[in-house]
């Protein structure tokens, strides 16, 4: 994981220019030096610069970039991680021949895009199984190619200066003061030099209810199609690590992970793994649920665990870097982002570069309390996509840039292309909650026996209610101090787009804008209604859902008992 800025379109007749861009640029990537701190590398030619700030996991010795191809001369800059690159140079996928006979100087997972690009122009990201963004250029032609992947795991904004000059960043701030019109590039999306606007790539079935597969549901394909995802985010040369809240989604990745970590994927399991007991994390106030749950799923699969503790002080102490590392002001976002940002400062003091998460699972299989009320298997599924599609702006962003705010960089395996279009394929009849099951009933059933069965049952707690329900008190009364009546209801005259609705809300639109005052920047942040994470779309299954406004998972309370 890593950053990337790019300043495209520039004047190859403008050497003067040249020299004061490439200036630009390099402050710009300074401000995204934290995802990057082992290494910095530029590219500076006649009609583009690119700057990357490296985090080491792959290829550690040699896969600095910009990487560049030695014969034609295209230059390219990743953030991320391509999990078939193996596959890939083999000639076993994608385009087979040119991938297998490139020329490739590093060790790099991310080099095989260069061959792909030869192989298949912006084709080339169908064969990519990964989380990346990425820049391609090619001198020759004065070309570029910006690509991310399909839900967005890895963040990306993109814009042009008012000279007109194409930017391109990993975060926000390194944007906001060039572009007026900053905003996030589309995940599944790639552009071209010649395209007036991204273009979609990422198409599946499961998309539109009409060519829905529906799926049988087998538990041992779940288990089994879950495994190799995990083995295949297991790549790397550096100690990692796993998050552990104690909830069901993350104990089943930690689970799978103890099951291969004896062995090294990245050479198919001939050798031994460098680091064979991996360290386990969770976080949460003195006393929180989330951390007697993680403790007991550690003793039982046997990591090295770290359950960190934090005062509701030292977490209100770092909501104004929170919501400049995460550049937000959702209030779920927020709230979850907080423990996970003071937890990432703790790994990073042990020397672990890479941590895997259970992100993607509620939103795959309906997780979330107010799912419950789903009427029927359509609505059910339809929520589910617009969750998963909207992944990027809500805990992809939360996962990727709290961690990315101390160098490590998080794994989904969930979200995991092949895995996330098989459970988005199963028929949504065996996702569903009810008639005595519990919601994500397809996972608990596929693994019975890897976690203890305790918190195999355990109910959905989301992550910012879990760490200690003092953790949500705590911000309202702070906001409740800081924010008056008078200002609240001056909200939509101050922040005409999406105006807060509550004192917590305003508290955070504060900071927010102090950090990045444009309208442009505060347009890159959703809006709307939620109720326990729901879209607000979902807000019509129920008379008293759309009477709430609350996005924490004590909203929708006692589904199990049919009632609130």
């Amino acid at each position: 994981m890593c950053s990337i800025t790019a300043l495209l379109d520039l004047d190859p007749n403008s050497s003067s220019a040249s020299e004061s861009a490439r200036y630009e640029v390099l402050r710009a990537s300074k401000l995204q030096r934290h995802r990057g701190p082992d290494w910095s590398g530029v590219y500076a030619g006649d009609g583009a610069i690119i700057a990357h700030e490296r985090l080491s996991i792959v290829d550690v010795e040699s896969g600095a970039q910009p990487l560049i191809d030695p014969e034609r001369g295209v230059v390219l800059a990743v953030n991320g991680e391509i999990y078939n690159h193996r596959a890939l140079r083999a000639g076993k996928e994608g385009g087979a021949e040119t991938c297998a006979s490139y020329p490739y100087l590093t060790g790099s997972d991310c080099e095989v895009i260069l061959p792909l690009y030869r192989a298949h122009g912006a084709g080339l990201v169908k064969h990519l199984s990964g989380m990346y963004a990425f820049v391609l250029y090619n001198p020759a032609t004065g070309d570029w190619l910006i690509g991310r992947d399909p839900i967005g795991i890895i963040p990306l904004y993109y814009g042009r200066d008012k000279q007109g000059r194409m930017w391109v960043a990993s975060e926000l701030k390194a944007l906001a003061e060039q572009c007026p019109d900053a905003q996030a590039f589309p995940p599944g999306h790639t552009m071209g030099s010649s395209d007036e606007a991204p273009a979609r790539f990422f198409e599946e079935d499961w998309m539109n209810w009409s060519t829905h597969p529906k799926r049988p549901y087998v538990a041992s394909e779940l288990h089994d199609r879950l495994k190799a995802a995990v083995s295949s985010h297991l790549m790397g040369d550096v100690p990692y690590g796993m998050l552990i809240s104690g909830g069901l989604d993350s104990s089943v990745i930690a689970g799978l992970a103890m099951q291969l970590a004896a062995s090294r994927v990245d050479d198919e399991g001939h050798s031994k793994a460098w680091w064979p007991t991996p360290h386990s994390f969770a976080i949460g106030l003195e006393g929180s649920p989330d951390l007697a749950a993680a403790a007991e799923v550690a003793e039982a699969l046997g990591t090295i665990h770290h359950g960190v503790t934090y005062t509701i002080q030292e977490g209100l102490d770092a909501i104004e870097d929170v919501v400049r590392h995460v550049e937000t002001y959702d209030v779920t976002t927020i709230r979850a982002s907080t423990p996970m940002y003071l937890l990432a400062r703790r790994i990073r003091t042990m020397g672990i570069k890479m941590v895997l998460s259970g992100e993607g699972a509620d939103e795959l299989f309906g997780g979330y309390l107010y799912f419950h009320l789903a009427p029927d298997a359509r609505e059910f599924h339809e929520e589910t996509v617009r969750k998963v599609l909207d992944l990027h702006k809500y805990d992809c962003a939360r996962a990727n840039k709290s961690m990315m705010a101390w160098g490590i960089e998080a794994r989904v395996p969930f979200l995991d292309r092949e895995f996330m279009n098989y459970a988005m394929s199963l028929d949504p009849e065996a996702k569903m909650a009810g008639g005595g099951k519990l919601e994500k009933e397809a996972i608990r059933a596929a693994f019975e026996g890897l976690i203890p069965e305790r918190i195999l049952r355990r109910q959905k707690e989301q992550f910012s209610d879990g760490v200690g329900y003092g953790w949500i008190d705590g911000l309202k009364e702070t906001a409740a101090a800081r924010v008056s009546d008078e200002n609240l209801a001056r909200a939509a005259q101050r922040f005409p787009i999406n105006p807060p609705a509550t004192k917590e809300g305003y508290w955070y639109r504060e900071i927010f804008e102090h950090n990045f005052p444009s309208a442009a920047c505060a347009s890159t942040v959703p809006g709307g209604k939620s109720v326990a994470c729901s879209t607000e779309k979902a807000l019509e299954w129920d008379a008293r859902l759309r009477d709430l406004n609350d996005p924490s998972g004590r909203a929708v309370s006692g589904v199990h008992k049919d009632g609130y």
